[in-house]
């Protein structure tokens, strides 16, 4: 029963409570992020929002609980986020020699969604496990969102599009269709 609800968590936070779709949590990385640089910025992000969320569930109740003071959760959850990424880009960059993990700092510094996913986990207080399965979820949700976004840009270079929809307002309609492509899954996890 237990590890069906952590299943069913880390689909819905993939697909169907998409935090870059579903709350517009994450979306500066999607505009900002280079092809070349797309899945580097989703394996990045996806350990980035699992580290993140499972150490800020364990700092919200062994440190900040016990001690009373859960108001200042944000005072310590985006000091957490920020330290983390420097040490977690120059790992990646040993571990995927092949994959360019330069300049995905300021990218992963502006993601809203780490932040959010880390207090979501502790506003929701489901548990350790359902809080893993929440940040992997989110994390892959946002890897397969932005590799969608990026192969939409893609082709959207090639085609002729008006002058005033060029650039951003394009991604921004690309962007809006692929939320309503994401709706389609809402019914498939019934509660």
């Amino acid at each position: 029963m237990i590890m069906t609800e952590i299943l069913l968590t880390l689909i819905s936070a993939a697909l169907i409570n998409n935090l870059v779709l579903h709350w517009p949590l994450g979306a500066d990385p999607l505009l900002g992020a280079e092809r070349r640089q797309v899945h580097a910025l989703g394996i990045a992000t996806t350990c980035l929002m699992l580290i993140v969320g499972m150490s800020s569930h364990a700092l919200y109740h062994g440190l900040l609980v016990p001690l009373g003071l859960t108001p200042l959760r944000l005072f310590v959850f985006v000091p957490l986020c920020v330290l983390l990424i420097a040490p977690l880009l120059k790992l990646l960059a040993r571990m995927f020699e092949k994959l360019s993990f330069e300049g995905l700092w300021p990218l992963l510094l502006g993601n809203a969604g780490v932040l959010g996913l880390a207090l979501i986990n502790v506003q929701n207080d489901k548990g350790f496990f359902h809080a893993t399965a929440m940040s992997l979820g989110a994390g892959l949700g946002f890897w397969l969102v932005l590799s969608l976004f990026s192969d939409l840009r893609q082709r959207t270079l090639d085609n002729d599009i008006p002058l005033p929809f060029r650039g951003l307002p394009i991604d921004l309609i690309g962007a809006g269709l692929i939320a309503v492509a994401f709706l389609g899954f809402s019914g498939l996890i019934k509660t």
